[in-house]
């Protein structure tokens, strides 16, 4: 059957570049506990799909129990798009819950920025539904890639030094929790497995971006210039991406101007005279 045969390839093939660095992180991480119940939270595109298949086998080999529930929110998407979601659900071998939110719709209204707008809506409802569910945590997509770039971002459009956390404790959710399990997996590795698998996935979805698809639009991802200025860097220096990352295990707090932890700003003169 061909959902077995592409999740052989994620352990067999892929075993090395996807499965294992996907465990690691979440071991090192400590992101999933006994009697978890875990939203997996499924938008279409290649990593959210990807994920999904990796907690299905993970799911089937633990050695302890948890619970998994793979969902869908839509947002807004035309049928075609939607319907592309399901076929792909059902070519991985996994059981997803769809559920509806008017993202789209108020995004539209509201103007300003809509991938940002999205972003932030997108969480709350995730939440929301995986509540109802009775789940205790949420599994986001994002990978080894995204965390760096989300680095360089803070940096050269934030002014500020922080990254994308490997897993967080909701503010407004009690008890509930992100985690990010391919956190240490890398985007190429996720292109090369849906290659590998004949595999169609969604890009962007979103209507009010579909001229960007199409080279017409005026919006211009920062997120792609981020990737262009590193596969630059590549050039020079072949190991960038993994000094970039490993920079945020390696903080020395002796050589900071000044940081923030639990809202409170501290300056290095605050301790200076006591050094």
């Amino acid at each position: 059957m061909e959902d077995e045969r592409i999740e052989l390839s994620l352990t067999k093939r892929f075993r090395t570049d996807i499965w294992t660095p996907f465990v690691k992180g979440i071991n090192k991480y400590d992101m999933i506990q006994p009697h978890d119940k875990i939203a997996v939270c499924i938008s279409g595109g290649k990593d959210s799909m990807l994920m999904a298949l990796c907690f299905k086998h993970l799911h089937k080999y633990s050695k302890f129990e948890f619970d998994v529930e793979y969902i869908v929110m839509d947002p807004g998407y035309k049928p075609e798009n939607l319907e592309l979601i399901k076929q792909n659900a059902e070519k991985i071998g996994i059981d997803i819950k769809v559920f509806k939110s008017p993202i789209f719709e108020i995004v539209n209204q509201t103007g300003g920025s809509p991938c940002y707008l999205c972003a932030r809506m997108r969480r709350g409802y995730l939440y929301e539904y995986a509540e109802s569910l009775g789940c205790n945590k949420i599994a986001l997509g994002h990978h080894f890639n995204d965390a760096i770039e989300t680095i360089l971002l803070s940096m050269f459009y934030g002014a500020e030094y922080k990254t994308m956390m490997p897993k967080l404790k909701s503010t407004n959710h009690n008890g509930m929790e992100l985690i990010r399990p391919l956190y240490l997996v890398h985007e190429d590795n996720i292109i090369r497995w849906r290659e590998y698998n004949n595999l169609k996935f969604l890009a962007c979805a979103c209507r009010l971006t579909e001229a960007v698809e199409k080279g017409n639009g005026e919006l211009v991802s920062k997120r792609k210039e981020m990737k262009d200025l590193i596969k630059e860097l590549k050039k020079i220096n072949p190991d960038v991406e993994k000094s970039i990352f490993s920079s945020i295990h390696n903080v020395n707090l002796s050589t900071i101007i000044g940081y923030t932890k639990n809202g409170k700003y501290v300056n290095f003169l605050d301790e200076y005279e006591t050094w």
